[in-house]
């Protein structure tokens, strides 16, 4: 399996990401600032989630996602698309309550832009915590079964006072 990458593109005003390989916790910090930038841009009117080449997405990653519709929905933009043709992948979005959020197609696109590696950015532990207690809170907001699958990964992070 390959190690996790991010690859953006902006065209007009659509931000295009595409993960590939093992998405990981690794890749949080620079997921969150990628993100941190787009919702900065004032011209973005829509993104697009191209998961076509991602093996694994943990829930953080996932967590990550879930901040883009929800941030996407406050800001008044288009509801994000995520092109997912992995069947896996799909029933993992779809079990975690995405299609609520994102319009999920198998679909790929039917043009690629210029993609660039995002280089990747390295957080302290107390940083990358912190990343991970969010993402799983978003993912907790998000649906009751997500509510309860991830209350005690919640806890245990709220309980350690550092990093665990």
């Amino acid at each position: 399996m390959q190690t996790g990458k991010l690859l953006s593109a902006k065209t007009d005003h659509a931000y295009l990401l595409k993960l590939m390989g093992d998405v990981r916790l690794t890749l949080c910090c620079t997921l969150d600032k990628l993100l941190e930038n787009i919702f900065v841009d004032q011209s973005t009117t829509s993104i697009v989630i191209d998961l076509s080449e991602a093996d694994n997405l943990d829930s953080t990653t996932l967590g990550l996602l879930a901040k883009i519709a929800i941030k996407a929905s406050v800001m008044g933009l288009a509801q994000p698309s995520i092109i997912s043709p992995n069947p896996d992948i799909t029933l993992l979005l779809e079990s975690m309550g995405f299609r609520d959020y994102f319009v999920i197609t198998p679909q790929p696109l039917t043009r690629q832009e210029e993609l660039k590696e995002v280089p990747q950015l390295a957080g302290s532990e107390a940083h990358v915590r912190a990343q991970v207690l969010d993402a799983h809170r978003t993912l907790m907001a998000m649906n009751e079964s997500n509510r309860q699958a991830f209350k005690s990964v919640v806890q245990a992070l709220e309980d350690c006072p550092h990093p665990c």
